[in-house]
């Protein structure tokens, strides 16, 4: 077991995975959720007592949030043979009166702990990655000061470094604007607790990515808090105050948006896939996007324990037009099997990835074209027209997301190449081991 303070890897050049000669059949391992391993440490850190949180994910992005905490004065222990994470919880205090915190490219690390630190008592410097200091925060520290924090960007441009002075957080009314990221008020929700007036939430516009809010609400109900939504309407949020979070043993399903890469391989290679862990009663809505390649013709099955998707035994999809403002974080999954569909195939409602790890819309137009696709970019989206694929070196701009979302591809396209795999570390250290292992294939 140990302690966590900071993080290294090594990254290779270039993948290339010779194409696969039958369907890929088997069950998918896929680790836990980053979205609940980062919401439970954080929700655990403010607890009383101590948690264990059991099928944690053990990633660059947990492992700078763990790092963080322990950095403010909170143990986080983890054993990642066993994929658990002990907490010693603060009892919602900060102890460290001042910390500089890096958090790589990390936005949920970012928008949490800016959230967190502000229940404390000193100075908190926020910082990470070149891109992360292109990732807009404003709306967040505008909301934090409103609720009596004192939080800016240093470089007065809406994005990191943020530094937070904090003497408690008095709570009150907000109102944020809910258009560029959900993180936001997942950050609020789970610091509102410990507000001494508590907090109540006003959304102006539209709210993305609700399925992430409702991970953060049943995450703070399983640790004993309870937070008031509007799930009609999505505007107006509150958390009475006086609520505390109680350590627990906690256990954290699969990542579903790692898991639609495995459902994807399925799809377009006439094979099928069962990941175990993900069900009827999953928390994450990113497991929606099986009902997307249901609609382009694959077979799903799904019951409490598992999921199950068998593609179409040509590997040919339907092609369509569909929504992702509630699964972003799948819809580069999509983009990267439109090859192999009947037709064109528009992804909509995702503008805000393009204020992501890197531009999504704009990356995924790019390499597509280099495999010979034609590709619409629209403001929200693209429509991608499925043409013959021809070999190329594809770019993943330091978005884990790129390349799983690429590798997928390349089972079925030779020539293919990915550069840069490595930077899966982000969210799934051996997702190529593990693509590897179930699609029967190899490296080149």
């Amino acid at each position: 077991m140990s302690m966590f303070y900071a993080n290294s890897s090594f990254r290779a050049d270039v993948l290339e995975l010779a194409p696969v000669t039958r369907p890929v059949v088997g069950t998918a391992r896929v680790p836990g959720s980053k979205s609940i391993t980062n919401r439970a440490l954080l929700i655990a850190a403010l607890a009383d007592g101590p948690s264990t949180l059991t099928g944690a994910l053990f990633s660059d992005d947990t492992r700078y949030m763990a790092a963080a905490l322990n950095q403010l004065g909170i143990q986080v222990v983890g054993d990642e043979i066993a994929a658990s994470f002990t907490v010693q919880g603060g009892a919602g205090v900060i102890p460290a009166t001042s910390a500089d915190l890096f958090v790589g490219n990390s936005g949920t690390s970012m928008r949490f702990l800016a959230a967190a630190v502000a229940l404390g008592h000193g100075t908190y410097r926020l910082d990470g990655v070149p891109r992360m200091r292109e990732r807009p925060i404003q709306p967040l520290l505008e909301a934090l000061n409103q609720l009596g924090a004192d939080a800016v960007s240093e470089a007065g441009n809406g994005c990191p470094p943020v530094r937070i002075v904090a003497g408690g957080l008095r709570g009150g009314q907000a109102t944020m604007a809910g258009n560029l990221s959900s993180q936001y008020l997942t950050g609020l929700l789970m610091a509102a607790p410990y507000a001494r007036e508590g907090v109540t939430i006003s959304i102006e516009g539209e709210l993305v990515s609700t399925p992430y809010i409702e991970i953060t609400v049943d995450v703070m109900d399983a640790f004993g808090v309870e937070a008031e939504i509007d799930t009609e309407g999505w505007r107006r949020f509150h958390v009475a105050p006086g609520q505390r979070y109680r350590g627990r043993i906690y256990h954290i399903e699969p990542d579903a948006s790692n898991a639609s890469y495995f459902f994807a391989a399925a799809a377009i290679t006439g094979g099928e896939v069962r990941v175990e862990g993900l069900g009827i009663d999953a928390l994450q809505g990113d497991l929606d996007f099986v009902d997307v390649l249901e609609a382009m013709g694959a077979e799903v099955a799904m019951s409490e324990g598992e999921t199950v998707v068998r593609g179409p035994r040509d590997g040919v999809l339907r092609g369509g037009d569909f929504d992702f403002s509630a699964i972003p974080d799948t819809a580069q999954t999509l983009a990267a099997i439109a090859p192999f569909a009947d037709g064109p195939v528009t992804i909509r409602g995702i503008a805000h990835n393009r204020l992501k790890e890197t531009d999504r819309i704009a990356a995924v137009a790019r390499e597509l074209r280099k495999l010979g696709q034609e590709v619409e970019e629209l403001p929200d989206g693209m429509t991608i027209h499925p043409r013959p694929i021809i070999p190329a070196d594809i770019e993943t701009y330091d978005d884990h997301r790129m390349a799983m979302s690429f590798g997928v591809l390349a089972l079925r396209a030779p020539g293919v190449r990915i550069l840069d795999p490595e930077c899966v570390a982000k969210t799934f250290p051996d997702y190529f081991d593990r693509l590897i292992a179930i699609a029967g294939t190899e490296r080149r």
